[in-house]
């Protein structure tokens, strides 16, 4: 059983710069992600810049994503077909078989989108199957829900079912985090240990729920009822994930994304990302120590 690294989530454009200040704090992965389009970057340069960085140290890149509307492909979305393509054709460069992002959506209900799901990723997914590459989809809704939305479908149980039953490619599977399931008031637990085999990547962000809001208030009222927080500050059980990904022989990372948080963001986001880093490490059980 491998050790399961933690790492954070760098902007790909910014990667260069980034790195180096944050390399020190002792992130162990980097997950490179890019906003809609990669048209603008030089993907095999880029690739050899950050192998100069990290290179002979105990780091890895362990995915790039590109988020952004791959189905409908209109406005700012119109390349993003293209930077998954890119992207999947690349990632082996950055030393990653991991390439994420949304889905994308139709205008409508969950279910319209479908048929260009499987158009649009039934072609993607044998794209990178070619080349080794696993496709993995994060589950936020991005404020959408089961009858509209301009992101991603892929943030509900059901839309997962019907996703791998369109497109029934084992190299398709999740970036999972609990954070959105709760956001939904969904119980991340039970679900973790159900969808396990197609939990590709795992995005360390949390989530605070305000449950005496919720019995006052509901959650149509004017009062805010849950929080997207950085791990160490939200309400999951790390070491109950941790767990059940190990028993489930899981052996990607945990990347965390600390920018949404509302008290740790802007001047004080380091501070919460590196409190979550050695959080996460603690949950894990610290360091591998080698059994006598």
């Amino acid at each position: 059983m491998q050790q399961m690294r933690i790492g954070t989530l760098v902007g790909g454009e910014d990667a260069v710069r980034v790195l180096p200040q944050i390399i020190p704090h002792g992130f162990e992965s980097f997950a490179l992600t890019f906003w809609q389009s990669t048209q603008k970057v030089d993907l095999s340069e880029l690739s050899k810049q950050v192998k100069d960085i990290i290179d002979e140290k105990d780091i890895i890149i362990s995915s790039v994503g590109i988020f952004g509307n791959p189905l409908t492909g209109e406005g700012d979305n119109a390349d993003t077909i293209a930077s998954w393509e890119r992207l999947i054709d690349h990632a082996h460069e950055f030393g990653t078989d991991l390439v994420t992002g949304f889905t994308g959506r139709m205008p409508g209900p969950i279910d319209g989108s479908m048929k260009r799901f499987a158009e649009v990723f039934g072609e993607l997914s044998k794209r990178a199957e070619d080349r080794g590459v696993r496709i993995a989809f994060e589950n936020c809704a991005m404020r959408g829900n089961w009858q509209e939305g301009d992101w991603n479908i892929a943030h509900n149980p059901t839309a997962w079912e019907m996703m791998f039953d369109a497109v029934p490619a084992d190299n398709l599977g999740l970036q999972w985090e609990p954070c959105h399931q709760m956001l939904a008031l969904i119980d991340p637990i039970p679900q973790l240990r159900k969808w396990m085999d197609k939990i590709f990547n795992v995005h360390g962000k949390d989530a605070t729920i305000a449950w005496d809001i919720i019995h006052e208030y509901g959650i149509h009222g004017s009062k805010e009822y849950v929080w997207h927080r950085t791990p160490g500050f939200g309400d999951t059980n790390w070491s109950d994930i941790i767990s059940i990904l190990r028993q489930g022989g899981y052996n990607g990372t945990i990347d965390i994304e600390g920018f949404h948080d509302p008290v740790y963001r802007d001047d004080w986001e380091m501070t919460g990302q590196v409190h979550a880093l050695n959080y996460l490490k603690h949950c894990r059980g610290g360091d591998f120590i080698p059994n006598p």
